[in-house]
């Protein structure tokens, strides 16, 4: 048989296409329209977070955080390396500098040992981020932020729906961003959230979504003029990808359910295979499996098993190369910043595919040619 199995595919049905329908029907409401804030409110009640702002992007979200809470030049932020590299970016995007602190190996999340380090007079926050929907050590970080008087911004992308100690990641922190590209646990195409406990934080990344424009009154229902009041960028999430993640949220504990009961099928089947980690989480930890990493012994044997899995049809991809190891980043600071685990990790981890329509066939047509991988090296 010719399997063909990509790392993601959109967990989806025809209520998201009613959805979408329902809008386009409508002829109305592009933007920040009932939908919207149908999304919004569904997201913060979720968390059990004061404020939800939708946003064309996680990556906008982040960038208009970082404005609302002051973060400027001079400032330093301290990230991970080990991420997608919007972590970092939005950092330069508003003239600060991120100062990048390497990773432990049970979540891949910042270490909170090494965080101090790396603090200086500079220092205004850290952003920790919950890699693959597991959580970070978000307790200790949190700890040390609050210790230092330093802001927590969570970067939760690939996360929604995680908890540690039964408290949802991405109410950790004063602010959190949420992305909702396909790979994640629900999909709006693009996407993204950012939420706070603050309600100043949240006038502000309103404005700064918007044009800087005052949302004073319903845009599409009113005649009452909305003043510009700063300087804004169009960051909105569209009525009909807010109409998606509508009809996607709905959906959302039967997404995690499948793909928790995925990942636990593949943790089986691999689990007595020494030459392999796998990602079980510490027991205080929910994770909900956005994706499934594996990690290998070395460079070498984790590179030939990408090329053979790839050679059966089975997709991977390695998540995270180091940001600070990029062309921009290396011609940024050049090459003295040294984050050796981040490194070595790098090295040996590979993403295997995981979504919620993966079948027991498929899953162990994976797991049999992970064994006969091992079988034939």
């Amino acid at each position: 048989m010719n399997h063909q199995i990509p790392l993601f595919k959109m967990y989806s049905d025809e209520s998201d296409v009613d959805s979408i329908s329902e809008v386009i029907r409508s002829k109305m409401n592009w933007t920040i329209g009932p939908k919207t804030r149908q999304f919004e409110q569904m997201i913060k009640e979720y968390l059990g977070i004061k404020y939800a702002a939708a946003f064309n992007s996680g990556t906008s979200a982040l960038h208009a955080l970082l404005m609302a809470h002051d973060i400027r030049k001079n400032n330093e932020v301290i990230v991970p390396s080990f991420s997608f590299i919007a972590t970092s970016n939005a950092v330069i995007m508003v003239g600060a500098k991120p100062v990048f602190s390497d990773i432990e190996t049970e979540t891949y999340g910042l270490n909170p040992d090494l965080i101090k380090k790396k603090m200086t007079k500079r220092t205004k926050a850290i952003i920790p981020v919950h890699y693959g929907g597991g959580p970070c050590q978000i307790e200790e970080i949190r700890e040390f932020a609050e210790n230092n008087d330093l802001l927590l911004i969570e970067d939760a992308a690939e996360s929604l729906g995680a908890s540690a100690n039964k408290k949802k990641v991405g109410s950790f922190g004063t602010s959190s961003i949420i992305s909702f590209t396909p790979p994640k646990l629900i999909s709006t195409g693009e996407g993204g959230m950012g939420v706070t406990h603050s309600k100043e934080i949240y006038e502000k990344i309103k404005l700064l979504r918007n044009h800087g424009r005052a949302e004073t009154a319903d845009y599409f229902n009113s005649i009452e003029y909305m003043d510009y009041i700063t300087l804004g960028y169009n960051f909105r999430m569209s009525e009909i990808t807010a109409a998606l993640g509508v009809s996607q949220f709905n959906k959302l504990d039967k997404i995690i359910e499948k793909r928790r009961k995925n990942a636990e099928h593949l943790i089986a089947g691999l689990s007595d295979n020494k030459e392999i980690s796998l990602p079980i989480p510490p027991k205080e930890n929910f994770h909900v499996y956005q994706m499934f990493t594996i990690r290998l012994k070395n460079k070498k044997i984790r590179d030939s098993m990408q090329s053979y899995l790839m050679s059966k049809g089975i997709m991977s991809r390695v998540y995270f190369y180091p940001i600070h190891k990029t062309g921009y980043y290396n011609k940024l600071y050049g090459n003295w910043i040294k984050m050796p685990i981040t490194e070595k990790t790098a090295g040996q981890v590979l993403t295997l595919p995981m979504y919620p329509d993966l079948t027991t066939e498929e899953l162990d047509y994976i797991i049999d040619e992970i064994k006969h991988f091992f079988r034939g090296t």
